[in-house]
């Protein structure tokens, strides 16, 4: 597998980095990153390189989307 290290200047950066990525998986394997993810969770996808980094893409897109999501919650409540 090849690594890839990517400095981004901002959180928005990396997020649209990573969609495009995600984009070019689904058009590939006509499937969306949630439906690929929930089948490679339960094991029914193998564990081809385009899976592994496509799973690696997608933890890191729910990490990044879930924590600008909190801080603009919490900027609304302040």
């Amino acid at each position: 597998m090849r690594k890839k290290i990517i400095e981004y200047t901002s959180v928005l950066d990396a997020l649209v980095a990573i969609v495009k990525q995600l984009s070019i998986y689904e058009l590939k394997y006509q499937m969306s990153s949630e439906d690929f993810f929930s089948q490679y969770q339960r094991g029914e996808t193998s564990d081809e390189e385009d899976f592994v980094e496509w799973s690696g893409y997608y933890k890191h897109y729910l990490t990044l989307h879930q924590d600008q999501c909190s801080k603009i919650h919490v900027a609304t409540i302040m």
